[in-house]
């Protein structure tokens, strides 16, 4: 029988107050919730400006912070307004035509982490999962934790002035939650959507992932092996391709909003001492040279890092290690076998190779709590450069009505589902276009 352990007994945070996440260890999280670019509305060239942005905004962060996007993709169906007295008959026969039209919502949430400086690092046999304590080793120091918001503050303000971004800062209320509404803390636990009710559910981490009577599989992309040879910021999109025109969506769409199925998309990048961490690969570079002439394998590892290390110091690369996992799940179980499908599909338009979690999925799970990401696993992480982690991220979100009290209904291209588009005037305030012509047709 599988031994039962108290929530409360492994729960690493200690309070949320300030709008901020203190864990049991003395890390902070600050955690925003971001509104992207809607799908298919973005040209090569904003692709590639919305990456460079990215880019920038990771390097202003300092030393010891994890970044860590949490996208949520959930099934949905559209619950029209029946009860509305004004509504005419073409109005409620549209309502009745959409009535319960599958969809999927997203929500994106971006969390900033800041570990202490004396802080260890956490492997898959060294999670707080695992330790029957938690104590942290040290205070903070007053001084890193303002570096930290400074660093925060100009992470927003870049992706604010950026255009592409909205950024919202979530507050105690939002991230713990009520009697009536789950927070980002329980809904992570349980799986929860913003419109559940609060509720409590058993985790079952023997015999795969279980919450409550969700079957939960984990896929990762945490090896260079498993990587695509290339990256960018775009790939076409071959349904809306031609052979003279190319047709362009987010390199990590697949895993996103292209997805059609309940899924929890994180992605981390570690940003650590950049000078600490060229020291180490020169160490390594030195103990393949020497065992370079035993094997092939040893001279082919010490060329690519040395060739990392050219890249760094020449091009002045930021050196990060990141880490991208896929938490999929569904209340039938014979549907486990088409989800794994589905991901090894959506995998390999990336050119990468799925890996199924299997014995280190609780920790990689439980580090995707907000607030936890400080206890990731760090044996299941990859160096690799700034400009390549954030090709991983991904930048779109769906298709949303306007809030502009004119306009018409059209279908969103990937579900049907309705969608409220003001074609006059919003395009003119958002600089879309510089004018318009109308003509009635009788």
């Amino acid at each position: 029988m599988a031994q039962e352990i108290a929530f409360h007994k492994v729960f690493p945070i200690y309070k949320v107050e300030h709008d901020c996440i203190l864990s049991k260890q003395g890390d902070v999280t600050l955690a925003f919730e971001a509104t992207l670019p809607e799908i298919f509305t973005l040209s090569d060239q904003e692709y590639e400006a919305f990456h460079q942005v990215l880019v920038k905004a990771i390097k202003v962060l300092p030393n010891n912070t994890v970044f860590h996007k949490q996208d949520w993709f959930l099934s949905r169906r559209h619950q029209p307004e029946f009860e509305e007295k004004e509504s005419s008959f073409l109005s409620r026969s549209s309502e009745r035509f959409f009535n319960e039209r599958p969809y999927l919502d997203h929500k994106c949430y971006i969390m900033l982490t800041r570990k202490p400086a004396d802080r260890k690092p956490s492997s898959s046999v060294f999670s707080n999962l695992i330790r029957r304590s938690i104590v942290p080793e040290g205070p903070l120091n007053p001084q890193r934790m303002q570096e930290f918001l400074d660093g925060a503050g100009q992470f927003e303000r870049i992706l604010k002035d950026s255009g592409f971004v909205k950024l919202t800062r979530i507050t105690d209320d939002e991230l713990v939650g009520d009697n009536r509404k789950p927070g980002l803390l329980e809904r992570y636990c349980y799986l929860l959507s913003e419109t559940n009710a609060p509720m409590i559910k058993d985790i079952h981490f023997r015999d795969g992932l279980k919450i409550g009577d969700l079957h939960c599989q984990l896929y990762s992309l945490s090896d260079v092996e498993d990587l695509p040879a290339l990256c960018g910021s775009r790939i076409n999109y071959d349904k809306y391709s031609t052979d003279k025109t190319k047709f362009s969506v987010g390199f990590a769409s697949p895993l996103g909003q292209l997805l059609s199925c309940d899924h929890i998309y994180n992605q981390y990048i570690f940003i650590e001492d950049a000078h600490k961490t060229i020291k180490q690969l020169e160490s390594k570079r030195l103990r393949l040279q020497s065992l370079a002439t035993y094997s092939r394998e040893n001279a082919i590892s010490r060329d690519a890092t040395n060739d990392f290390l050219n890249e760094a110091i020449s091009s002045q690369r930021l050196p990060v290690k990141a880490h991208y996992n896929i938490l999929l799940w569904t209340d039938n179980k014979t549907e486990l076998k088409e989800l794994k499908t589905q991901v090894s599909s959506a995998l390999a338009q990336m050119d990468a190779i799925a890996r199924q979690e299997t014995d280190g999925a609780p920790q990689i799970f439980w580090a995707g709590l907000p607030g936890n990401e400080a206890d990731f696993p760090m044996n299941d992480t990859f160096d690799t450069f700034a400009e390549q982690a954030t090709c991983f991220l991904n930048l779109e979100t769906s298709y949303q009505s306007s809030v502009s009290p004119v306009g018409i209904r059209l279908g969103d291209r990937l579900t049907g589902k309705p969608v409220h588009v003001d074609i006059s005037d919003e395009p003119v305030k958002k600089g879309i276009c510089t004018n318009r012509n109308k003509f009635i047709l009788g």
